[in-house]
């Protein structure tokens, strides 16, 4: 006699066919495409305020948005999106997402409920279809997943009704909440924990997915360097000194998609694969890591379209601290990353650092497209030291 649970079969249906690959599929790409918009909105946020009160806003809009894109990463690791009903699901959570990333830039303002309410729907919404759709270990584990998004959740939509900085706190809480579910199993009273051994998930799909969301914010960059561009011809004439920023700003993108992409993303991705425990490294290297390079990407973004405008200049406050902490916020995250992986101590992106902090003293003497390409020279530097012998080969347990 049959001792599966009714429902069973249908669950399995939904499941990711492990057999035969796991690639990522047009539907996970179209629903990614949301998060292009989303950090295009921040990085013009940061130029149209370079505060430190708005880089911190901006800092705990990008973990919303990021956290609403892992979570529903996970869920795609294990459920197939050529399913009719994942694929609806993920349609639903595109249209949130959509709506959220609009309503950024007036997130503290009067669009808030539209964002905390977005990201509490998706948060809730996503687990529901979980626990509803699964059976097993993994059913059980979304429904302590389900319980502590349903905290976050109000505490996000509380955080939307109210203003000041009685939002900023409950948006903050929120996204504590939703990170240190990860970290403790999401341990939930009569539920138990999960352990990390038990997210049997494909780590080469997992990796592959936050990969594409490094392209993402880099393809921003682009983006931005491209418009700012085009805008100016429109509305005056091109000087050499454009040009030149022009050539450094995308200069600067290059060295951090060759920094992430040359060896470390396809030999981080082989560690995942072959680990025993994929989850334990997904949930500290991609999940925790990722967001502070994208971050990094992000501030460098707004950068690039500081010295566009004003090559010329001196760099004031307000554009040295994004040339010089984005890409020192990159290697920063990117010298966690290869920690985690590798379990080593990543000296040249230090380094890198220490030499960006240095730079600072220069700014007052310097003109921003010199301190835009000594920065981007840095980040080049340490990507090409890669080449002369930092480990990259795989572990075999995390």
């Amino acid at each position: 006699m049959s001792t599966q649970a009714p429902g069973a079969p249908a669950a399995r249906r939904l499941l990711r066919d492990r057999t035969g690959g796991n690639r990522v599929t047009n539907i996970e790409l179209f629903f990614d495409l949301v998060y292009v918009f989303a950090v295009t909105q921040l990085s013009h946020n940061l130029v149209q305020h370079p505060t430190v009160r708005s880089a911190l806003q901006s800092a705990l809009l990008l973990a919303m948005v990021w956290l609403a894109w892992a979570y529903t990463t996970w869920v795609t690791n294990w459920m197939d999106p050529e399913r009719l009903e994942v694929r609806l699901l993920l349609v639903v959570l595109a249209l949130l997402s959509l709506a959220m990333s609009a309503a950024l830039p007036r997130a503290f303002d009067d669009l808030g409920w539209v964002v905390g309410a977005s990201y509490a729907v998706q948060q809730v919404g996503r687990s529901v279809f979980m626990v509803v759709a699964l059976r097993g270990p993994l059913q059980r584990n979304f429904e302590r997943i389900l319980a502590w998004c349903t905290v976050s959740g109000a505490l996000a939509v509380a955080g939307g009704l109210v203003g000041g900085h009685a939002r900023e706190l409950l948006w903050l809480l929120a996204v504590c909440i939703d990170v240190a579910g990860g970290l403790t199993g999401f341990a939930t009273p009569f539920l138990g924990r999960s352990r990390t051994a038990d997210w049997t998930i494909a780590g080469g799909h997992f990796a592959e997915r936050c990969q594409g969301f490094i392209l993402i914010a880099i393809g921003e960059s682009i983006v931005i360097i491209g418009a700012t561009l085009s805008t100016l011809s429109a509305t005056r004439h091109i000087t050499g000194a454009t040009v030149a920023a022009f050539v450094v700003s995308f200069a600067g993108s290059v060295a951090l998609w060759w920094l992430y992409f040359d060896r470390s993303a396809g030999a981080s991705a082989e560690v995942i694969e072959s680990s025993d425990d994929p989850g334990r490294i997904a949930r500290t290297a991609y999940h925790l890591v990722h967001p502070l390079m994208v971050a990094g990407i992000i501030v460098t973004a707004a950068g690039d379209e500081k010295i566009l405008t004003s090559p010329s200049s001196s760099a004031p406050a307000s554009s040295a601290w994004m040339i010089l902490g984005g890409p020192a916020l990159f290697l920063a995250g990117h010298a966690a990353f290869k920690f985690v992986v590798w379990r080593v101590v990543p000296w040249t992106r230090l380094a890198g650092i220490a030499v960006l902090a240095l730079l600072a003293l220069a700014v007052p003497v310097l003109p921003e497209i010199a301190l835009a390409a000594c920065a981007a020279a840095v980040v080049a530097v340490v990507a090409a030291l890669d080449r002369v012998g930092v480990p990259t080969r795989p572990r075999r347990s995390p």
